[in-house]
């Protein structure tokens, strides 16, 4: 009997766990990001500051990509470079004008990304979470989108 208990119980943990993606955290929002959002689906993801130039400029050319990559399976998300949380990280994308979802919690360590020193940084990430491309610098939604193509293509 407590064979067949623990056996149940493993089958059942292990079922639970196979439901579960990787932990994206929290939105600027404060919201819970569903990994199914992330996982299993290509992603533009661009790393900016407050104090950064170009990625002021660049963030309206990010707004209009993930307007137009919304009903694609292609996700853009943001995380800001400086590590700022909470209600100062809403501030900051508010500021911005950021209209696509910026994680609170960095995924460098889950999708393997080098440290960039330099911003603006946007990597593509395929469906299977492989790095496919860094793009160093300002980015226009064009230009994104033609990067996207031509990966996808070649997939």
């Amino acid at each position: 009997m407590a064979r067949r208990l623990a056996a149940a119980l493993a089958i059942i943990g292990a079922l639970m766990l196979a439901g579960c993606g990787n932990d994206y955290g929290i939105d600027q929002n404060g919201q819970k990001v569903d990994a199914g959002r992330l996982d299993k689906q290509w992603l533009v993801l661009n790393y900016w500051a407050e104090w950064c130039g170009p990625c002021r400029t660049e963030i309206p050319e990010l707004n209009h990509l993930a307007d137009q990559l919304k009903d694609k399976k292609i996700g853009v998300f943001g995380v800001n470079f400086d590590n700022v949380q909470g209600q100062e990280l809403k501030g900051a994308a508010e500021k911005l004008g950021i209209q696509f979802t910026v994680l609170a919690q960095d995924p460098s360590e889950i999708f393997e990304l080098p440290r960039s020193e330099a911003l603006p940084v946007t990597y593509i990430i395929d469906n299977k979470g492989k790095v496919r491309e860094q793009l160093m610098g300002e980015q226009t939604a064009a230009g994104v989108m033609a990067k996207l193509e031509a990966l996808q293509a070649r997939n």
